[in-house]
């Protein structure tokens, strides 16, 4: 990935309940500084003189207890502690619940270059909201040639050769009620090791469709905001392929296909395309079948149950009819 700099963490764009609420009180200089791990630490120990193991490389967040210890150092004028902190490359340290850094520790940060910023957050829930953003931030990248779609909450990513229908299908989806999330270009990026999120590559191709024929269209304004997202878990993959009468498709559904993202297995179906087929009503269907599967619900299964019950209770029939009356 590119180099992550503490700027670039001023300048995320994060909405609502994922807001870090940042801003930079000292040590502007150092804005440039590259953040190497996606993790945090809490100083309070390596404070106290303690630098064995100290995780210099990540963000230094500041809560309560850290500034108070600060402030006795600070009173108590030992400032030597302080001057070993500064002397590691360290990204940035950032206070929170609004905290003032004392005098000090603010003219070491601005002499050593280190970006000091502030929140009003209080510290679990900052650290909360900074694990996700930069889990995101770090997380492992790929961007492949699809249409992800949103159809009854369940992420659907929708392959298949160029020409083949996948923004045509995606187009009726969103007629229907459903959601685009990126078209032509999706990016995929595994979360926590075992999340798939899907996005479109850039804002100005965003929600942006190209439909032959037609050109591009913009989906925002033509159906309205309700109509678009951001980013969605992908945990349904439709390839579609043009039709092969020699092919053998699946008709019963019983096995259980996957494709592998990113090290993630995603259930997947093969859906032929020809004439006829109403292939929006085709994915509909899958992704509320999807939804009954995580629910414990499988349909072919429990087909197979019964059919097999059926067999068993007919042959079982069959023998008690033709056995002979022994008597």
């Amino acid at each position: 990935m590119e180099k992550f700099t503490v700027l670039d963490l001023l300048d995320l764009e994060l909405k609502e309940h994922n807001t870090l609420n940042l801003k930079c009180i000292g040590g502007r200089a150092g804005l440039v500084r590259v953040i190497q791990e996606p993790d945090l630490n809490r100083p309070g120990l390596t404070l106290s003189g303690f630098y064995e193991e100290f995780a210099f490389q990540r963000i230094q967040v500041f809560g309560r207890g850290e500034w108070a210890f600060l402030k006795k150092l600070y009173s108590e004028n030992r400032t030597d502690t302080l001057v070993e902190f500064f002397s590691h490359e360290i990204p940035c340290c950032i206070f929170t619940h609004n905290l003032q850094p004392v005098p000090s520790f603010s003219d070491m940060a601005e002499k050593g270059g280190c970006p000091v910023l502030q929140t009003d957050l209080p510290s679990s829930e900052f650290s909360r909201r900074i694990i996700r953003a930069l889990s995101s931030v770090f997380a492992e990248k790929k961007t492949i040639h699809g249409t992800l779609v949103e159809v009854f909450g369940i992420g659907v990513l929708i392959l298949g050769d160029s020409g083949v229908g996948k923004s045509e299908t995606a187009l009726e989806l969103i007629e229907r009620g459903h959601r685009l999330i990126a078209d032509d270009s999706v990016e995929l990026r595994c979360v926590n090791g075992n999340l798939l999120m899907g996005s479109g590559t850039n804002m100005v191709a965003g929600h942006h469709m190209e439909i032959r024929g037609l050109g591009i269209i913009n989906i925002n304004h033509l159906f309205g905001v309700g109509a678009i997202r951001d980013q969605k878990q992908v945990q349904l993959i439709v390839e579609l392929e043009d039709w092969n009468s020699t092919k053998i498709y699946d008709r019963v559904g019983s096995g259980e296909q996957t494709l592998e993202f990113l090290g993630v297995k995603i259930p997947s179906v093969q859906i032929p395309v020809k004439p006829g087929r109403n292939i929006p009503i085709i994915i509909e269907t899958a992704a509320m079948n999807e939804r009954l599967k995580k629910m414990g619900y499988y349909s072919a299964k429990e087909f197979n149950r019964n059919v097999l019950s059926w067999l068993e209770s007919e042959s079982a029939r069959t023998v008690y009819f033709n056995k002979k009356d022994v008597f």
